[in-house]
């Protein structure tokens, strides 16, 4: 287990980031926009003939938070798990 720990860190990262990130199926699967994941809530914050584009970015910072936190808690991890079959012999 310790030898597979950095592959699996690596893997954890990416998949919290494309699990997180999910826009196209929560927008067309769901129908009502109080049950959409805050990625595609975020696309709600636009309006139709004016974006107050403050409030986009503050939405976008705050729907980053969680990725980065877990990038940074596994950032050790994550690179020896990328770097783990660049090395030879």
């Amino acid at each position: 287990m310790p030898l597979v720990r950095p592959a699996l860190a690596a893997l954890a990262v990416l998949e919290v980031t494309w699990i997180y990130n999910e826009f196209f199926w929560a927008t067309v699967l769901i129908s009502r926009g109080d049950k959409y994941p805050i990625t595609s809530a975020l696309n709600n914050l636009r309006g139709q003939f004016f974006t107050d584009t403050n409030l986009v970015a503050a939405g976008s910072v705050m729907v980053a938070l969680p990725v980065l936190i877990v990038f940074f808690v596994l950032q050790k991890q994550f690179v020896s798990g990328l770097t783990l079959g660049a090395t030879k012999g």
